[in-house]
């Protein structure tokens, strides 16, 4: 009988179901991915989704991607997750809000997979 390798889990945290759509297609087969489409549910499922590493997006309607990771890395059970924050603001300002929040990388779009994929590996 075969054993399954377990892969890591990763939740990918954004608004828009057609980015995760695409980090399915590019990382399912080294982690399994599981969805929230607002910071509010990544808050409400994190301890049942239980992940390796969070993938967060930064604009979203409801709380933002620096305040979901500043209530994560100050929640006793969830500040050991890895938070890598991925935002279409390209700004110095938008990189030091991220680290300012707590988040454990930080990634602009259009994103370099092979870079994001070397800092899963190296976090998880």
């Amino acid at each position: 009988m075969l054993r399954k390798e377990k892969r890591a889990k990763l939740l990918v945290v954004d608004d828009e179901y057609f980015n995760f759509k695409f980090y399915t297609d590019v990382l399912s087969e080294q982690f399994e991915l599981e969805y929230a489409k607002s910071g509010e549910q990544c808050l409400k499922e994190v301890s049942v989704i239980n992940p390796d590493a969070i993938l967060l997006d930064v604009c979203m309607p409801g709380i933002d991607g620096f305040d979901t990771c500043r209530i994560l890395k100050n929640t006793p059970e969830t500040s050991g997750i890895p938070i890598l924050i991925i935002s279409g603001l390209e700004t110095q300002e938008a990189k030091e809000k991220a680290f300012e929040s707590g988040c454990d990388g930080f990634f602009e779009k259009p994103l370099a997979f092979n870079e994001l994929l070397e800092s899963l590996q190296t976090l998880i």
